[in-house]
């Protein structure tokens, strides 16, 4: 009886210990992970070659873009927003494009994955059920599709050529912690923000054709989140911003790719009530926690650099009230305040 509930309730029980595992990764102290961002797209080309020949050529540019990064190991590689078709095409020769590629370039994408033993989220307009959409796909180390997130705000010539919006903001589940993912015109939208920053994904990764300037900043900060960006035109950077909205690495007019690694083992905390606290808990761990201030903003991050103790333990043990319980307190006591009013 055992053996058979355990066949029924496979995936439940995978699931379960893939969260369970990440709980103990985010209790236990410093948590590296590598990341990869690469900004640029394939170059343009000549429909009169013919498309399957184009996505040949597509297949060969991203191989040697990809080889770039690979060296590094990285855990997570980001490409642009539809990164699997060449440039230069109208609407009408893209989607003829799409007849041709169908899934080619997500074999590819996924055996990249595979082979590396890595993360990989790239763009792409595809078609599911008969219905366009505008998309990631997260493949998981072994290859295997991770998730999808559909662009919740495609354009409006977007909308009028056929790609269906979405609605879900759906959180990618990984070894390391958790991702989630925005395309493009989604950074202009604060509902969405909203919604991402109610989960708090460890990482937001952003498939973009455009920048979004002070929005990128704005999405790390109110989501609390690593922000990984990666642009379609290599005169764009694609950057790597921490919680705070900080650009800890970026591509440069020379390099169209920036490997990091980054510690996801953090915590926010404002500096109201907290000073004493903060110069505590550093004269306590020294090298072993960093306290790193943005200036201008009140907040700070303190990230574990322990291997066994947890941002989030450090703060408990020295009664460092975290960003959002503060704000949320803040919140309840001008609410007292008002409705005590006569």
């Amino acid at each position: 009886m055992l053996i058979l509930y355990l066949k029924k309730h496979q995936s439940t029980l995978l699931t379960c210990l893939t969260l369970v595992l990440v709980f103990t990764l985010h209790l236990e102290g410093a948590n590296y992970v590598t990341i990869a961002t690469i900004g640029t797209r394939p170059p343009t080309m000549d429909p009169s070659m013919g498309y399957q020949q184009m996505v040949d050529q597509v297949k060969d540019f991203w191989s040697g873009e990809l080889q770039q990064v690979l060296p590094d190991q990285p855990d997570l590689i980001v490409l642009p927003e539809a990164c699997d078709r060449p440039g230069g095409l109208t609407t009408e020769e893209q989607f003829k494009y799409y007849q041709i590629r169908k899934n080619q370039l997500w074999h590819f994408f996924a055996e990249v994955a595979k082979k590396n033993r890595c993360y990989l989220v790239y763009g792409t307009k595809w078609q599911e059920d008969g219905i366009w959409r505008n998309s990631i796909v997260f493949f998981d180390r072994k290859g295997e599709v991770a998730g999808i997130y559909h662009k919740n705000f495609p354009t409006i010539g977007e909308i009028e050529s056929g790609i269906m919006p979405g609605k879900e903001t759906p959180l990618f589940q990984c070894d390391f912690g958790t991702v989630g993912g925005t395309i493009c015109y989604d950074l202009n939208f604060t509902e969405l923000c909203d919604r991402y920053a109610e989960l708090q994904p460890d990482i937001l990764v952003f498939s973009s054709m455009y920048h979004g300037g002070l929005m990128q900043r704005y999405w790390a900060y109110q989501c609390r989140s690593f922000f990984v960006g990666a642009m379609g035109f290599r005169e764009i950077p694609s950057e790597i911003l921490n919680p705070l909205g900080e650009v800890v690495a970026s591509s440069t007019n020379y390099f169209d790719f920036v490997v990091q690694r980054v510690n996801l083992d953090q915590a926010m905390a404002h500096l109201d009530n907290n000073w004493g606290k903060l110069r505590q808990l550093k004269e306590k761990y020294g090298h072993q926690v960093t306290i790193s201030d943005p200036g201008r903003l009140g907040p700070v991050l303190i990230t574990s650099e322990h291997e066994h103790i947890s941002a989030i333990q450090m703060a408990e043990e020295f009664d460092i009230e975290l960003i959002d319980s503060y704000f949320e307190r803040s919140r309840e006591v001008r609410n007292g305040h008002l409705h005590r009013r006569p």
